[in-house]
């Protein structure tokens, strides 16, 4: 009997695969409004947060009530301060609005139907109220293309085209933080404290470079697999590495 691969012990989970969340500032979504009205914050920091790869605004909202009054958040009380998703072009001081009748300019967020098409946007709902699922890591932005009787068709950064509801919300402009993958890490002490930060596990040793009894693309007289890298979904968990259920191989045919 081998010892388990990485694949087995990634699974049965611990200390090793678990991402420290308790380090993370906050789970970013979009300031909720009632219909119809307009929310307007102001930016008071711009701040590092280790769970993603760009930057977040630190907020500052002022609220209105419905009877026309002011909250206390207006009153000098303090007001409702939430970390949101940095679009390219905001700084300490901007204002930012949340609403239907938000104006179109990078850092405000409102539905999809009231976005002109081609304008670019990011941490899109998927469904409506859910915060923000698309188009969230630095640099990306997805691209409302048209508008329908009841849909709103978005091109995301992968190219893939998504029929989305017209009141789902987006931030207007690019995500900040754009051109972080075209520096080279250089280092491996640069590589190690990235991975750390999120729950990575580094360095990962190749199957080919172990023994036989650690892997089964382990051992031989050179390193190769010596055997077919595809298998099959309904294989053991121990066998289960390289091309898993893979619907092409490589070798001719398109099966």
């Amino acid at each position: 009997m081998g010892r388990r691969i990485r694949g087995q012990r990634r699974g049965r989970g611990g200390s090793t695969f678990r991402a420290p969340s308790h380090r993370y500032k906050a789970e970013l979504s979009h300031q909720t409004v009632e219909d119809g009205d307009l929310v307007t914050g102001t930016v008071v920091d711009i701040e590092h947060d280790p769970a993603r790869s760009a930057p977040v605004a630190a907020v500052v909202f002022d609220s209105e009530e419905s009877d026309g009054t002011l909250s206390s958040s207006e009153t000098g009380a303090g007001g409702d301060r939430r970390l949101v998703l940095a679009p390219e072009g905001i700084t300490v001081g901007d204002e930012i609005q949340v609403g239907v009748s938000a104006a179109i300019e990078p850092g405000n967020t409102l539905p999809l139907a009231e976005i002109p098409e081609g304008v670019p946007v990011c941490n899109v709902e998927a469904n409506q109220g859910d915060g923000g699922k698309f188009a969230r890591a630095s640099g990306v932005s997805a691209t409302l293309l048209a508008h329908e009787r009841s849909v709103a068709v978005v091109q995301l950064p992968s190219g893939e085209m998504k029929r989305l509801d017209p009141q789902c919300r987006a931030t207007i402009g690019v995500v900040a933080g754009g051109g972080r993958t075209e520096k080279p890490i250089l280092k491996a002490g640069t590589k190690y404290h990235k991975a750390k930060a999120r729950g990575m596990v580094w360095p990962r040793v190749r199957g080919v470079a172990m023994n036989a009894v650690d892997h089964p693309f382990g051992g031989g007289g050179r390193q190769h697999p010596g055997r077919p890298k595809s298998v099959s979904r309904d294989a053991a968990p121990g066998r289960k590495v390289g091309d898993i259920s893979s619907r092409r191989t490589g070798r001719g045919g398109d099966t």
